[in-house]
């Protein structure tokens, strides 16, 4: 059995409110060849896909007009689906009914039936090109505080919360399939160990805090599909748990990585290879000076020898650009001379990285240790009550502040 693994689309992404769209359209339409040359008996698709929880018309279009196609170039394929930390989950399931009669298996939230979690949803067979069962997938989305049992005891309730889920899934997995299948599970979380990528993925609750271990997946699973993490990997040193990677580079700190989708050849119950599929780069990224931030003047001649723009070129092929200065104090017209410098180059200007000179730090943010954009909310939250009382927050009041800081991102979720 073959499956295809990738994750972390980010459909309506922008970058600095350049459009992506196009290059999203050339990767779903690699990955329908994709589909059609390897033929695999399986898409895993593990969250993401969506940039945010509120995507504009055009992104959700092209996310149904991929399953339409998938689904009529390959009859047998099995699509599986999961949502995001950047999905809403009640948008992606409301098409649920008729999604599941085209065969499409796709879970957005943790489903429920009553007070109870709905495991049948969360399984998935998998089969071959003839249709027989060779597999069984646990779907799980992303999960949030509010999916999570209550284990006040637990050194880490979410973490171990979300261990529960799992383990409650496998073993309806377990009770289900037959000697010789294989177990395949999907998540959207933060592994312990993982790297995530500058500026680009949101820490997540049950995330970066709170890393999951990777003994949270027993060794009866022969793979686990990933998604989150933009810069592919495998975790634990364990080929059997692999980030897959986005497709396309969502920050200039991406731009190196590589992008791919996994192909992954299981054999009966066993893992036999996780190969790498390189996904198209259609547009440029370009970071100058390469070697690092010089004086403006510098850096002004080094972008007047930039290539004109060629004639006719579509405005989403021109390459996106980040400038790298050295100054010594404040120059207001610093971003008018850079763009006049660009003038008829043909690149976009994302990002322009002002440093001071000497100790290279930012000279917006004199001092970046202070800097509380980048302190994460629950260690606000400990340096707070650290100043306040004596040790930790007790796991309890960990667990209601998370809870509230998971309704002010799923604020975001609600339809305008």
């Amino acid at each position: 059995m073959r499956l295809l693994h990738t994750s972390d689309w980010h459909l309506g992404h922008t970058l600095r409110d350049q459009p992506r769209a196009m290059e999203h359209a050339l990767f779903l339409g690699w990955l329908l060849e994709r589909l059609l040359v390897e033929r695999p008996d399986s898409l895993l698709v593990a969250g993401d896909i969506y940039d945010s929880a509120n995507p504009p018309a055009s992104a959700q279009a092209m996310f149904y007009r991929f399953l339409s196609a998938a689904r009529r170039l390959r009859p047998d394929l099995d699509l599986v689906v999961i949502g995001g930390n950047h999905d809403s989950a009640a948008r992606l399931d409301a098409p649920h009914p008729l999604l599941e009669a085209i065969g499409v298996h796709l879970v957005g939230g943790l489903p429920r039936r009553g007070a109870d979690v709905d495991v049948e949803r969360l399984l998935c067979p998998l089969t071959d090109a003839r249709g027989a069962v060779r597999g069984w997938a646990v779907a799980m989305p992303f999960l949030r505080p509010a999916d999570l049992p209550r284990l006040a005891d637990a050194e880490d309730p979410l973490v171990a919360g979300v261990a529960a889920r799992y383990a409650q899934a496998l073993e309806a997995a377990r009770a289900r399939r037959k000697p010789g299948q294989a177990l395949v599970a999907l998540g959207h979380c933060f592994m312990g160990g993982g790297r995530t990528s500058d500026r680009s993925e949101r820490k997540v609750l049950g995330g970066n805090q709170h890393a999951l271990p990777v003994d949270v997946f027993p060794d009866d699973v022969a793979y686990v599909a990933l998604g989150h993490l933009h810069l592919a990997q495998a975790v634990g040193g364990q080929d059997r748990v692999r980030y897959c990677g986005s497709p396309l580079p969502l920050s200039m700190a991406e731009a190196k990585y590589p992008h791919q989708v996994l192909q992954v050849t299981l054999s009966g119950a066993e893992l036999v290879a996780v190969d790498a599929l390189p996904t198209p780069r259609p547009v440029p990224f370009l970071r100058l000076p390469e070697e690092g931030p010089l004086p403006l003047d510098r850096v002004e001649a080094r972008l007047r020898a930039l290539p004109d723009a060629p004639a006719h070129q579509p405005g989403w092929k021109r390459p996106f650009l980040e400038v790298r200065v050295q100054l010594e104090g404040p120059t207001p017209d610093l971003r008018r001379r850079v763009e006049a410098a660009l003038v008829g180059k043909g690149t976009r200007l994302v990002r322009l990285e002002a440093t001071r000179g000497g100790d290279g730090t930012s000279l917006a943010d004199p001092d970046p240790d202070a800097r509380l954009t980048q302190l994460e909310p629950e260690a606000v939250f400990r340096r707070r009550w650290a100043r306040d009382h004596d040790g930790d927050p007790p796991a309890h009041l960990l667990q209601a502040f998370h809870s509230l800081i998971e309704q002010a991102h799923a604020a975001e979720e609600v339809d305008p």
